[in-house]
This record gives C-alpha cells, structure tokens and sequence, in this order.
C-alpha cells in the first residue's frame, strides 16, 4: 500500500476516535494537561483542536500547510512568553499517540502489506512531526529576537529625552554608558528633532557620563558638526575630568561652533 493511503487511512480511523485519541494524548502529556485551560486563556490557544490539526497536516502530507500552521503556533507562544518546555512535551505526546493508534490500526486491519511499508509510514510520520519542530522553533526565536530588538529600541529612544526648556531651546541630558549603538540613536534623534522642533540650541548635558570611547567621542563631534549645519548652536556641560582627558587624546576640540559650559543649572540660567 502507499505511504499517503497509509497516511489517509489512519487520520481516517483517528478521526472515527476523536474523542479516544484526546484522552490518551491527554494521558501521554501529563504536565501539559493541567495547563490546557490556563493556555487557553492566555493565548487563545486550544491545544487539543490544534493536535487534531497537527496530526491531519501530519497524516495527509499536507506540508505548506504544516509549515504554515507551525510558523503560526511560534509566534503565538513567542508573543505570550509561553513554555517552550509544555510545548515540547505536548508535540511529543502528539507523536505517541499518533503512533499507538497507528499500530491499534495495523493490529486490527492489517493495513500495512510489509515490513517495507511500515518504516515507509515511520519515516513519514516522523520526519513531518520533526519538521513541525524545527519550523516552530525557529520562527518562535526569531520572533522572541524581533520583540527584544524593538524592546531595545524603545529603551534606547527613551533613554534620549530631549527636554524643550524654551520655544528654541532644548536640552538632552546623558546618563550611563554610551556606545556604539546608543550613540547612533542619538545622532538620530537629536538631527530628527531638530529639524522638526527647529531647535536653535541643544544643551547637552555630560555629567552623568564619566567614559566615552574614543569612537564614540568622535561621533559625538561629528553629531555636533552636523547640529551646526542644520543652523542649532550646541552647548555642552557638566564634562567631567576623565572625559576631558578622553577627549584631549582623542584630538577632540569641539569647533563647530559649540560652546562649553561649567553646569547644566548655570547654562539653564542664563537662558530662562
């Protein structure tokens, strides 16, 4: 007989024992069971409807629609932070049980014609239910990646308040650590802002910044050049000795046309 008759004719008897195969999957997926309903009503999710649906992708051959339906359940269990652990055991018991009702079938009908046959059947089953594996597992960490890098970039945004102080006049205190990455966030910012606020001067407070590499230094000139030629004057404060010597190494002499002052409060002062 061929594999994909083989295939129809046991989602076929699954199918006639619907009820038969949830308890058994139920029986085989212990820690899952007590959690059906809690997944249920976090992320809309029914497993035992989604087994039915994974066994028949399995069953019939239907593999677009295997992976499909796989890339689907990644994202879901990605974005409500599921266990992968429950999801693991439950696609497992899912194979089980396909397998016990697989050989109940043979011992009952007799409808593999050989030895041939059913590892033919093995193959299939297995290679499709490992497939279903490997596409879920992948989408789900490549979504877990696509939701901490917009995480991060909301942090970093975050972390750039620029402060509007007065109509033209705005400052955008720094603190911790800036690299390579936050430095980028800020150019942006800063350029978009003051193209779209019309920012005529930037007070960029430093004094909650003790270290800068010497690239990032060098960028933060050339953030400074490019705010001069979009028509902003910077002004600079509260540079710490460390930093200053940073920057003295660097070669870093600020002439694009940046003023320097000693602190934030006594720069606000004079323009408030």
């Amino acid at each position: 007989m061929e594999v994909s008759r083989m295939g129809k004719e046991a989602n076929i008897y699954i199918q006639e024992n619907v009820e038969e195969f949830k308890d058994m999957l139920l029986s085989e997926a212990v820690n899952v069971s007590s959690k059906i309903n809690d997944i249920l009503k976090t992320g809309n999710i029914d497993l035992l409807k989604n087994a039915q649906r994974l066994t028949r992708y399995v069953l019939e051959q239907e593999d677009d629609e295997l992976i499909s339906f796989a890339n689907q359940e990644g994202e879901a269990w990605a974005s409500h932070s599921l266990t992968l652990s429950l999801k693991l055991e439950w696609v497992q018991a899912i194979r089980r049980t396909i397998w016990k009702f697989v050989n109940d079938l043979d011992s009952t009908k007799r409808f593999t014609d050989s030895r041939n046959d059913f590892f033919e059947l093995e193959k299939m089953i297995n290679d499709r239910v490992d497939q279903f594996l490997n596409s879920f597992f992948i989408r789900y960490s490549c979504y877990k990646d696509e939701m901490l890098n917009k995480q991060r970039q909301i942090v970093e945004h975050l972390s750039v308040p620029i402060i509007p102080v007065q109509k033209h006049v705005s400052v955008l205190p720094l603190i911790g650590s800036v690299d390579s990455y936050r430095i980028q966030i800020i150019e942006e910012k800063v350029l978009h802002e003051i193209a779209e606020a019309r920012i005529q001067t930037l007070i960029l407070d430093l004094s909650g910044i003790a270290v800068m590499e010497k690239n990032v230094i060098d960028q933060l000139d050339q953030i400074l050049a490019g705010a001069s030629m979009m028509g902003c004057k910077a002004v600079l404060t509260g540079l710490r000795p460390d930093l200053v010597k940073n920057m003295v190494k660097a070669g870093i002499r600020f002439e694009n046309d940046t003023d320097i002052r000693g602190t934030l409060q006594e720069t606000l002062k004079e323009y408030l």
